[in-house]
């Protein structure tokens, strides 16, 4: 098993960020600056071009640590980050810029390339995941959510349709093309984010996603707006959704 090493470690709105390693990945875990109890874990998946420390992981950790007393962790996806880009990744992204610039769909260069870093980061989630659960705070057995959206979805579905450790997960905002057959095999809560007026992901290929997963308990919350227009307060949605799921109280905002 790859053994976890912390790098750096600092504290703010009473919350301790603890950057680590599991092998050659880097990532962040957000935990409660006081209490010395056992919690359990939401794991964070970053969206396509960001990483682990973008604002929207560092403010949902926040409201995650703060609100439910969780701890949080996020990787940096392969060719994100502090990670180093590989020749196909260079190759997907110019691509994707020229058929943005040539106003044709990023859908299908998207799906491709999202599909190739879940080949890849699946498994080192799983090895995060169980250097994680090492630590003496977390533990092994312990409620584990998973909240990823657009690039954390393409990331998340395989990984939680694989990984039996996850009970709770909140996606949104991807094409079901080569997530749907694994939707199927997951049967935990869901809660799912689309935008109804999304430029990019037709309302249908939304909806079919979320019509995938075979879980009893799933919620779709529908907003108006473009791809980007996510409301900040689906956020707020997600930790109660965990909050209920993962065993806590939570202490956030509408």
């Amino acid at each position: 098993m790859e053994s976890l090493k912390f790098t750096a470690e600092s504290s703010s709105n009473g919350m301790i960020e603890r950057e680590f390693t599991v092998g050659q990945v880097p990532g962040v875990l957000w935990s409660p600056a006081s209490g010395a109890d056992r919690a359990p874990l939401v794991l964070l998946g970053h969206g396509g071009g960001n990483h682990k420390k973008h604002p929207a992981m560092a403010g949902r950790a926040e409201l995650l640590v703060t609100g439910c007393g969780f701890h949080v962790a996020c990787i940096d996806a392969p060719g994100h980050g502090d990670r180093p880009r590989t020749a196909h990744d260079e190759q997907e992204i110019a691509e994707l810029y020229r058929a943005r610039a040539a106003g044709e769909p990023e859908g299908p260069i998207v799906v491709r390339y999202n599909a190739h870093l879940a080949e890849l980061a699946v498994p080192e989630w799983q090895a995060t995941l169980d250097a994680l659960q090492e630590l003496a705070e977390i533990g092994a057995g312990g409620p584990v959510g998973y909240f990823g959206i657009n690039m954390g979805t393409a990331i998340g579905v395989p990984l939680v349709a694989a990984e039996p450790r996850i009970t709770a997960a909140v996606f949104g905002q991807h094409w079901p093309d080569v997530l749907a057959e694994k939707a199927k095999r997951i049967t935990i809560p869901i809660e799912y984010d689309m935008q109804w007026d999304d430029e990019h992901i037709p309302r249908e290929a939304g909806l079919a996603l979320f019509d995938a997963f075979a879980s009893k308990e799933k919620t779709l919350h529908a907003n108006a707006g473009k791809h980007k227009e996510l409301p900040r307060f689906e956020a707020a949605s997600a930790v109660r959704f965990f909050a209920r799921h993962l065993g806590r109280t939570a202490a956030v905002r509408a």
